[in-house]
């Protein structure tokens, strides 16, 4: 992002005047001197026989800019958007298409967020700032190959990619690694690639998706290549180190984290995979003296005390989890895993009322309701059901906050323990006491789905939405109901539910999933597609692939339904809604014959 993006914090605090404005696409064309014409030549347009505008700010354009300014002044940050996207492109100015950048980080709509990156790139295609933008999109929808590919444009280009750690990150949030290797070695076979001075970074990346995908053998062969030309590289004994404890050579991975630790003396990277080196290997007293050591220079860092104790654990070895653990209770600010943490090594030795007291000590954050969840699970495994429930409306009075999702916690356990009646009476005496908690009412109303009671489903759902109309979530779920279940004389009711849903939350894929189904319901296979489409590359999900390959046969593409289904029968173990559209239409199978 260039400098003029990041100084500026809120687009309407930063609108340029209007002189500013048409400075930026300075050559305004200057009107003719000399008298007025006749007076009935006014009664026409003055302008009827001027030249056009070739360059420069007319009316129109001048009349554009004004209303983004002023719509960024009042914080409507979509239209401010749109209205500096037109002058962009109707006068080439990247510093428009800047300005289109800046109001649409504050729109809440990354579609045009993108649309916008992508014209500036159009515009500035020297530039990196555009293609960093859409490369950080695309990590946020979870589209992993495409946020890849991003980064090596911007590598192609002579910048650094940061690859190495692109890949830990999508690696550590379970992306499918296949594809992403295919690119890396894409990019390492272009012409003049090994003369990048940020080579290694991108060697050392794919010997990591190798490894991922399970390929040592190329791994290693990389590796080792690297290590003849750049031995004194830190991370490339990281990356020798992980190679060789995903291959279970821990004699190995130790010897690869010392090597590291003679050349980056202190890195904590290191210390830990040598300690996890140890662990493996049976020397716990070895594990330990490295973890004592790079405590003794860092005292009073937490998070690492953390850290350090969830390596412990595992590798299955509590007690010394709980050494780390145990000085941090007597701070002040005691963080609130370490309570979890202390809950979960006392439960795993059966000392339950033990584990029970430190999970109650977990304040409110993100810790809190698994540590409730743990708790009560723990005394229903113990078979103390009647403890479990009283441990959790104990906690609904401490923690008013937390109400309905202790309620909806309860709930859950109680289907989990055979008890639906109880979970059942439950829900209907809160909401007794509470009746216009949304959150309980849209919890009754999918246990009355899942029962097939219509009725009590779409009450409960309509109590949420008379009292809150903007309610999208419910707007969705009873709107899609009713076009799913097909019924007679409420499909346009359906539609202008989800409709609404999705004038609330456009960018939900859900929401597109249910537009879609409504319109080929009611009968518009053509116009359910892209809906379908959207929502499919956004939440590839089973329910939505039936939905998107029932749409295609509809349409006679039968060759990518087919291909639709084969793609989905092989992701997902669990597919109900799948398995129903391959017994309606057998022919969909991809095994089928054509």
């Amino acid at each position: 992002m260039p400098p003029a993006l990041d100084t500026f914090p809120r687009c309407a605090r930063t609108c340029l005047a209007p002189l500013a404005l048409a400075a930026l696409v300075a050559g305004c064309q200057v009107l003719p001197a000399g008298p007025p014409g006749p007076a009935s030549e006014l009664d026409d347009d003055p302008l009827a026989g001027a030249p056009p505008v070739e360059r420069g700010l007319d009316a129109r354009g001048l009349s554009g800019l004004l209303t983004a300014e002023l719509a960024g002044q009042r914080g409507d940050y979509r239209r401010a958007t749109l209205g500096y996207l037109e002058g962009a492109e109707r006068y080439g100015s990247v510093a428009l298409v800047e300005r289109a950048a800046l109001a649409a980080r504050f729109s809440n709509d990354p579609q045009l967020l993108t649309d916008t990156a992508e014209l500036w790139r159009t515009l500035a295609p020297d530039s990196e700032a555009p293609t960093r933008l859409l490369a950080s999109l695309a990590l946020q929808r979870g589209d992993w190959p495409e946020a890849l590919a991003q980064r090596l444009q911007v590598v192609a280009r002579g910048g650094q990619g940061e690859l190495v750690a692109f890949v830990e990150l999508a690696l550590g949030e379970g992306a499918d690694p296949a594809p992403l290797l295919e690119l890396m070695r894409r990019h390492l076979a272009r012409p003049g690639a090994d003369e990048h001075p940020q080579h290694h970074d991108a060697e050392l990346a794919t010997a990591l998706l190798e490894v991922a995908v399970g390929d040592t053998t190329s791994a290693q062969r990389r590796l080792d290549r690297l290590a003849d030309r750049s031995p004194e590289l830190p991370a490339l004994w990281l990356a020798k180190t992980r190679l060789a404890q995903e291959a279970g050579n821990h004699t190995l991975a130790r010897e690869a984290a010392r090597r590291g630790l003679t050349i980056s003396p202190g890195d904590p990277r290191f210390i830990l995979m040598l300690a996890q080196s140890e662990l493996r290997l049976g020397n716990i007293g070895a594990a330990e003296a490295q973890t004592d050591a790079l405590l003794e220079s860092r005292a009073d860092n937490q998070e690492l005390r953390l850290a350090l104790a969830r390596l412990y654990l595992e590798e299955n070895h509590p007690e010394p989890a709980r050494r780390l653990l145990l000085p941090l209770i007597g701070e002040d600010d005691t963080p609130a895993q370490a309570f979890y943490l202390l809950g979960a090594i006392a439960q795993a030795e059966d000392e339950i009322d033990n584990a029970l007291l430190y999970y109650r000590q977990v304040p409110p954050g993100d810790e809190f309701l698994p540590a409730r969840l743990s708790a009560a699970s723990m005394l229903i495994e113990d078979d103390r059901l009647p403890d479990a429930r009283a441990f959790l409306r104990i906690e609904r009075l401490r923690h008013e906050t937390y109400f309905a999702d202790l309620v909806s916690l309860e709930v859950e356990l109680l289907e989990r323990a055979g008890r639906p009646d109880d979970a059942d009476a439950l829900l209907d005496r809160e909401l007794e006491r509470t009746p216009n908690d949304e959150e309980l009412l849209y919890l009754r109303a999918m246990r009355a789905w899942e029962d097939g009671d219509l009725e009590a489903m779409e009450r409960d759902l309509g109590r949420i939405i008379e009292r809150n109309p903007d309610h999208a979530t419910a707007l969705n779920a009873l709107g899609y109901t009713l076009a799913d279940l097909d019924i007679e004389g409420r499909l346009e009711e359906a539609r202008e539910m989800i409709e609404r849903a999705h004038e609330l939350e456009p960018n939900n894929p859900a929401v597109m999933d249910s537009l879609g189904w409504v319109h080929f319901r009611l009968g518009d296979p053509e116009r359910a597609l892209p809906w379908l489409e959207r929502a499919y590359g956004a939440m590839p999900d089973q329910e939505v692939a039936a939905h998107l390959a029932e749409v295609l046969w509809e349409l006679d593409r039968r060759d990518a339904a087919r291909a639709l289904v084969r793609e989905a029968v092989e992701r997902y173990d669990e597919r109900p809604v799948l398995d129903a559209l391959l017994e309606r239409i057998p022919e969909l199978a991809p095994d089928r014959s054509r």
